[in-house]
């Protein structure tokens, strides 16, 4: 391994030798002055006064000579002084540069595990606890893509000067790297409160808009909280918990904080076993497409169905996708495997009859890509599947992320013929100006209302107001969730035009989806896969 060479010690050496002569050159010099100058003032004093004759030249040389000398010293002292300050401050703003994050002024991750360290063995002296913070700001990848590094950059720098105006000047601050953030604060068993009152107002004001090139620029935190409350705590063991901590906030629903509980370690363990499992099951086309019929709510005919992802894991059998989604959109994995799946729904649906749609709902982190549009296009034209025949479902959520930018994704699929819902519709925020804005051509009513109508006043007027809201905007209204005749027959009177559900049938395999459009003379060509997990390159042998 290189290592940065070492000062040169005979340097140092023969300049202290030249100090040395220097400094006995100048006492020197000083003694000849004490014992030459006053003889010599006499003689000079008695000559102009007409006494006596001028000072005899020798010891008036010799003084001028001491006092030349002694200049010199003490230019020579002023110059090593200087010397000694200039490299005190290299030396300084070297151990400054080496501990610190140069983007945000915060110390860097080497530095904050040493001197913490250091705080925690001297908050146990004083028998004291240390919290530790760590702070992982939500969606700050998506800033990179979407707005550039720049912005991320600013995004970051302000972070830090959040960060800073919250927690007192005591406490210590680091970048640990990309968007994550440590502090710890040194407290008082007794003030517990007092660190999740400072967590919660970190969690508030990070949330507020940054302003980057006239652009308003939102995101979030989230914060694991972890203790030490003894002398042996290590700084690898406080910075897991927190970080365990974190992701168990993010799990939650992002953008708070909570404390490191031991429980926690299990459900890291088992979310990181998910992600290890969805990365070596793509390529194994383990991640199949599950078809949940679609009907015309007033006639019962059969006229699409919408794809549902699952693993067909060698391990555990069939999971469901609300085990794995989460956990693939956490880690950046969704955008990958959610194309794998629609391409194979594609080729599936290649056969079915041009009445049956396919939709397919799409996770809002894929519409945080620019590119999203393109992807999906040269999906349709390598599979062959019409565009006509194809939904997209964009849940109501993600019209806030970036609205601009869903926009520009949303009209360039319908430019390409595909038709769109707005799914989830009633429980996020949307409101009548991004229903004209947006090029929808159908509303889907949250289950969540569907399953409370028959017992909810509430529920049902939410729904009948969706229905009427659909109508003025020519925007025919689909229902998921219906369970139950009583169900089905009330959305038919409100006027629904379709509706999902297990009342119509449940979500099922390839190979079943095709037997039931098989008995209704609904499909193109017999071909099916033989298995829902098949690799295309398989499906082609079979075929």
């Amino acid at each position: 391994m290189a290592t940065a060479a070492a000062p040169k010690q005979p340097d140092r050496a023969d300049g202290a030798k030249r100090d040395v002569v220097a400094g006995g050159i100048v006492v020197a010099a000083i003694i000849l002055f004490v014992g030459t100058g006053s003889s010599v003032m006499q003689s000079v004093v008695r000559a102009l006064s007409g006494i006596g004759g001028g000072a005899d030249q020798v010891l008036a040389a010799t003084l001028i000579l001491n006092i030349a000398l002694i200049l010199f010293g003490w230019r020579r002292y002023n110059d090593l002084h200087r010397e000694i300050r200039e490299r005190t401050e290299a030396e300084q703003r070297a151990r400054y540069l080496a501990d610190t994050d140069p983007l945000t002024n915060f110390l860097n991750r080497r530095a904050m595990l040493e001197q913490g360290q250091a705080l925690v063995v001297e908050a146990a002296g004083e028998q004291r606890h240390v919290a530790l913070f760590l702070l992982d700001l939500d969606h700050f990848k998506t800033v990179n893509d979407i707005h550039g590094h720049a912005a991320g950059d600013r995004l970051l720098q302000v972070a830090a000067e959040r960060i800073a105006s919250v927690l007192p000047p005591s406490a210590l601050m680091a970048r640990l790297g990309g968007d994550e953030f440590v502090a710890m604060l040194m407290f008082d068993p007794a003030g517990k409160a007092h660190i999740e009152a400072l967590a919660a107002q970190l969690v508030t004001v990070l949330e507020e808009p940054v302003i980057h090139d006239a652009q308003q620029i939102r995101i979030g935190a989230s914060i694991g909280l972890a203790l030490a409350t003894e002398a042996s705590a290590t700084m690898d063991t406080l910075v897991r918990q927190a970080d365990i901590a974190m992701y168990h906030c993010k799990d939650e629903g992002r953008n708070r904080f909570c404390w490191f509980e031991a429980g926690m370690e299990m459900a890291v363990q088992v979310r990181n076993q998910i992600e290890t499992g969805i990365r070596s099951g793509m390529p194994r086309d383990e991640f199949v497409p599950f078809f949940e019929p679609q009907v015309d709510i007033a006639t019962g005919r059969l006229v699409g169905f919408e794809m549902l992802m699952r693993w067909d894991s060698p391990e555990h059998g069939m999971i469901e996708p609300d085990r794995f989604i989460p956990v693939a959109e956490d880690s950046g994995l969704i955008g990958e495997l959610s194309l794998r799946v629609v391409r194979h729904a594609m080729e599936i649906a290649k056969g079915w009859d041009p009445s049956i749609t396919l939709a397919v709902n799409i996770s809002p982190q894929q519409l945080k890509d620019p590119w999203f549009s393109q992807k999906l296009t040269k999906l349709l034209v390598e599979t062959g599947f019409p565009a006509s025949q194809l939904e997209v479902e964009i849940t109501e959520s993600s019209l806030f992320e970036n609205l601009p930018l869903v926009r520009s994704i949303v009209t360039s699929l319908k430019n390409q013929g595909v038709s769109l819902s707005l799914d989830d519709f009633g429980t996020g925020y949307s409101s009548l100006s991004h229903l004209r804005a947006l090029p929808f051509d159908r509303i889907k009513i949250d289950r969540s209302f569907i399953a409370a109508m028959q017992g909810s006043p509430d529920a049902q007027a939410i729904v009948v107001a969706i229905v009427r809201l659909g109508e003025s905007l020519a925007m025919p209204i689909t229902a998921e969730g219906v369970e139950d005749e009583a169900t089905a027959i009330e959305l038919t009177r409100l006027g629904c035009a379709k509706a999902q559900g297990w009342h119509y049938g449940k979500p099922v395999s390839a190979a079943e989806t095709a037997k039931l459009l098989a008995d209704r003379g609904l499909l193109r060509s017999p071909l099916v896969p033989e298995q829902d997990g098949a690799s295309e390159d398989e499906r082609r042998k079979s075929a």
